[in-house]
């Protein structure tokens, strides 16, 4: 995976950084998490002020043009969306397997029998 920096412009009303770039890789699209943390050793920002906002793949291609925000400090990342936010920091959750939930579900109607 390789990050080219497109523009970056500087938003002091917002204290951020505004970042477009483009992404090239070969076989799947990486992902977002993969994104983020390539382009903050780019940008040499820490990782919890760095969101990527978007990554959208090119039709035919093997690239994505992306965009990114790099703010100043935790503050100034209360104008960021909720959902985006979850977006790039969530962590993963562990799912629970599907044949352990099947053989919680088929004890309680035979202990209810009784």
């Amino acid at each position: 995976m390789k990050i080219d920096v497109l523009s970056e412009k500087e938003n002091p009303l917002l204290e951020r950084r505004e970042i477009r770039f483009r992404v090239t890789y070969s076989g799947a699209i990486p992902k977002l998490k993969d994104v983020r943390a390539e382009l903050v050793n780019l940008m040499k920002s820490k990782d919890e002020l760095t969101v990527v906002d978007g990554l959208n793949p090119e039709f035919g291609r093997s690239s994505a043009m992306g965009y990114a925000k790099v703010y100043k400090n935790a503050d100034a990342m209360k104008v960021e969306l909720k959902h985006k936010l979850k977006k790039n920091f969530e962590k993963e959750e562990k799912k629970k397997p599907a044949a352990a939930e099947e053989k919680k579900s088929e004890e309680k109607p035979a202990e209810e029998k009784k």
